[in-house]
């Protein structure tokens, strides 16, 4: 297994250097279930932060990127259940990530993930900071 860092992921699916894309396909096209690419959470996060605000994704454009991820049998990522549930509870919007951090507290035993963004508080295991 080898990591896979959020450049690669983003050159991957963007296409927009033609060198470095071409190496990110070649590498992408030589995982197997047997010898699986890794995406970590953070390279998850990073990937959907840049694909969104760099690239102007849509919401439907980020679901089907992690969606893509999540039933790649040659891609292993970090917490698939959590990330399953947060594409699931947000369908790819701007809340995608906020539920992710969500789901990785209840994963590790949080009671619920403390937060200041009202928008975020009303994501599963969430909880507004009273101020």
């Amino acid at each position: 297994m080898i990591g896979l860092d959020t450049n690669v992921l983003v050159r991957y699916a963007t296409l927009d250097d033609p060198a470095q894309a071409a190496v990110a396909e070649q590498l992408m096209d030589s995982l197997s279930p047997e010898a699986p690419g890794f995406v970590s959470q953070v390279a998850l996060v990073e990937s959907v932060w840049v694909l969104r605000r760099l690239f102007a994704a849509d919401d439907e454009s980020i679901s089907v990127f992690v969606g893509r991820l999540l039933d790649a049998r040659e891609i292993v990522v970090e917490n698939a259940d959590g990330a399953h549930r947060a594409l699931a509870e947000t369908g790819g919007g701007p809340e995608f990530t906020d539920a992710l951090v969500s789901q990785a507290g209840l994963v590790a035993g949080c009671e619920h993930t403390v937060t200041f963004d009202k928008r975020a508080a009303q994501l599963e295991g969430m909880q507004l900071a009273r101020v």
